[in-house]
């Protein structure tokens, strides 16, 4: 099973470290597809990664027309995730996927109107409430990845059991 979380122009430092963090906790890859608002070298992107950034693997792409030639939605199980998908991330059947990828726009305009068109079926939104605009961009990766994981039982992730067990 191989996830692939990927964060297309993200502005903000913060949400970049705690994604990749939870990148690491999930043994999930994360692409970073340039242009980044920021350095991948500051100090609130690494302060929110914690010491965990040796721990997640890294892909960065110059563009996302150069992702999208390396990694083509036709050929792979890419989901586009939007507040205007198609259907609830929940409802696409993961768990016969081998590999998977998760899509992410930028924290101002989301993912380019274009591409949602293109491939709309591929859309999944998280449902919320019709007045507010979306979620935070690292609360909603991780709602999405977790969803995956649950249909693939977690895979290799560890369970731990309680102290209250022993």
């Amino acid at each position: 099973m191989k996830i692939n979380v990927v964060m297309v122009e993200p502005e903000i430092p913060q949400n970049t470290g705690n994604i990749a963090r939870t990148c690491a906790a999930t043994g999930t890859k994360l692409h970073l597809v340039h242009p980044l608002g920021f350095s991948i070298t500051e100090k609130a992107v690494k302060r929110a990664g914690l010491d965990y950034w040796d721990k997640v693997e890294i892909e960065e792409h110059d563009s996302l027309e150069k992702f999208l030639e390396k990694y083509p939605p036709e050929k792979n199980n890419m989901f586009f995730s939007t507040t205007k998908g198609k259907h609830v991330y929940s409802e696409p059947d993961y768990s016969n996927m081998d590999e998977i990828f998760l899509l992410f726009g930028k924290e101002t305009k989301g993912l380019p109107e274009d591409l949602l068109k293109k491939y709309i079926d591929k859309t999944i939104r998280i449902p919320m409430r019709k007045t507010l605009r979306s979620l935070n961009l690292s609360n909603s990766v991780s709602i999405v990845l977790y969803d995956v994981l649950r249909q693939k039982n977690f895979g290799e992730l560890e369970e731990i059991s309680s102290y209250f067990d022993e």
